[in-house]
C-alpha cells in the first residue's frame, strides 16, 4: 500500500508540473508584442457595414499582410485611404510631393497629404463613417508622421469625426532627449515644443495633442486607441517592415535620432547609399578618415543626393553597438562634435546651399544655440545643460499621456 501511495503522489506531482509547465509556457506566448491593427477582435465590429476611410502606408499590416488588402476581402468597405509622405504604398522619395491616385492592387482612391492638400478636406470627409489612423512612427521630432496625425485630428474635429488609432509601438520609446524646440522654428520637420526624441507611440502622441491643446483653436478630437498588447517603452522592438525608403534597417532606426541632425550640415549621410543614416562622410574629409564611401542616384530613395558620384570619407556607423544608446537614454551628439572639428572648411560646415534635402541645423535641431555650441567647441555637458530646464518639464508632462506606464 506504502508503495502505491508513493506512486500516486509522484503522478500527482508530475501532473501538477506538466500544468504548471503548459500555464508557463501559455504565459510566455501571451507576452508577445500585439500592435492594435492585429487585434482584430477588437475593432473588427466597428467597421462591419460601415464606410471606411484610412491614413496608411506600407507599415500598416497585419501580420505580414497589408491591413487594406486583408480588411477587404473580409467585406469592409474602404470608400478611400489618405497617404502620408512617400505615399500610400511607399514608393516616392524624401520631400517628393505625392499625388491623388488610385491603387492597382485594389482599386481603392488614394488621397494624397503630401501634396496639394495637408488634411482631409471636408468634401473628403463626406462620405466616411470611420476614419483610421494607422502607421509606424520612430518617435522622432523631425519625422513626418506627427505632423499628418495632428492635420488628420484637425479635420476629424471639425468634421465631427472619431478618429480609430491602432496603435504601433515605437522602436526609440525608450528614449526622451534633446532640445525643446523653440517655436520660432516651425516648420515642416518641427511643430510641436518637444525634444528631438519624444518617447511616446502615435496613441499617446494624439492625447498628448489634444490634452496640451495643440489643434487650432484648441479643438478636441475624439479617440478611440486600440492599445498595443505586452508592450511597454524600454522594449527592444524590430519592425517588420522599414518605415520610410532611407529607414532600411533596424540600424538606422535607431540611430536616427542622432544622425538626421546631419541632414542641417555639408556631409552626406548615407544618402544615395543603402546604408543611410548609417554612415556620414564628405570628399574634404579625404585623409582625416580612412573609410569612404560614394552617392549614387537610387530611384525610390535619393535621386539627387549631395556629393553624387564623389568618393566621401568619414565615419561608418553600420556596426555601432546601439545598446550605448540605450544604456545612456540620450541621442549621440560626440559625432557631430567629431566631424566639426575634422572638417578643414568651418565655414561650410553649416552650409546647405549645395543640399537638396529639406531643413537646416536649427530647424532640425530646434533651437540656434546648438550650432553655436558646436562652432564654439562647448562641452557636451554644457551643450545638455542648455537644454533644461525645458527637457525635464517635458518628461513631467509626458507623464500625463503614457499608455504603457
Amino acid at each position: 500500500m506504502k508503495n502505491v501511495s508513493f506512486a500516486f503522489i509522484f503522478l500527482c506531482a508530475a501532473l501538477l508540473n506538466a500544468c504548471t509547465a503548459l500555464h508557463s509556457s501559455k504565459k510566455v506566448e501571451d507576452k508577445t508584442i500585439q500592435t492594435g491593427a492585429d487585434q482584430t477582435e477588437a475593432y473588427f465590429h466597428l467597421l462591419t457595414d460601415k464606410r471606411v476611410a484610412i491614413l496608411a502606408n506600407p507599415t500598416t499590416i497585419i501580420g505580414k499582410k497589408h491591413w487594406v488588402d486583408s480588411m477587404q476581402i473580409r467585406g469592409i468597405n474602404i470608400v478611400k485611404v489618405f497617404g502620408p509622405e512617400h505615399g500610400f504604398r511607399g514608393n516616392a522619395s524624401a520631400g517628393t510631393h505625392v499625388v491623388d491616385d488610385k491603387d492597382a492592387s485594389t482599386g481603392i482612391p488614394i488621397i494624397s497629404l503630401y501634396g496639394n492638400k495637408r488634411k482631409p478636406s471636408a468634401e473628403d470627409m463626406a462620405n466616411v463613417d470611420v476614419m483610421i489612423f494607422d502607421i509606424q512612427d520612430v518617435g522622432c521630432r523631425f519625422y513626418t508622421y506627427i505632423k499628418v496625425l495632428r492635420d488628420v485630428m484637425e479635420s476629424c474635429a471639425d468634421n465631427n469625426k472619431e478618429l480609430l488609432i491602432l496603435d504601433r509601438p515605437n522602436p526609440n520609446g525608450y528614449l526622451v532627449d534633446g532640445p525643446i524646440l523653440d517655436m520660432k522654428y516651425k516648420s515642416g520637420i518641427g511643430q510641436f515644443p518637444i525634444p528631438i526624441s519624444h518617447g511616446l507611440t502615435i496613441g499617446e502622441f494624439a492625447q498628448m495633442i489634444n490634452g496640451e491643446g495643440w489643434l487650432p483653436d484648441k479643438k478636441q478630437c475624439r479617440l478611440q486607441i486600440i492599445k498595443v498588447k505586452n508592450y511597454q517603452h524600454e522594449m527592444e522592438y524590430v519592425l517588420p517592415v522599414k518605415p520610410s525608403p532611407n529607414l532600411n534597417t533596424q540600424q538606422s532606426i535607431l540611430l536616427y535620432p542622432s544622425t538626421c541632425l546631419f541632414e542641417g550640415v555639408a556631409l552626406n549621410h548615407g544618402r544615395g547609399t543603402q546604408f543611410p543614416f548609417t554612415i556620414l562622410g564628405s570628399p574634404l574629409l579625404k585623409g582625416k578618415y580612412q573609410f569612404s564611401f560614394t552617392p549614387i542616384s537610387i530611384q525610390g530613395m535619393s535621386e539627387s543626393p549631395l556629393y553624387m558620384n564623389e568618393a566621401c570619407y568619414g565615419l561608418d556607423l553600420r556596426n555601432y553597438d546601439v545598446s550605448k544608446l540605450r544604456a545612456t537614454k540620450q541621442i549621440n551628439i560626440q559625432w557631430m562634435m567629431e566631424l566639426y572639428k575634422a572638417f578643414p572648411d568651418k565655414d561650410k560646415f553649416f552650409d546647405r546651399s549645395q543640399s537638396k534635402q529639406i531643413g537646416n541645423i536649427d530647424g532640425l535641431a530646434g533651437v540656434a544655440e546648438f550650432k553655436e555650441q558646436i562652432k564654439k567647441g562647448v562641452s557636451e555637458k554644457e551643450i545638455r545643460a542648455s537644454w533644461e530646464p525645458g527637457l525635464s518639464q517635458y518628461k513631467e508632462m509626458r507623464k500625463k499621456y503614457l499608455l504603457y506606464p
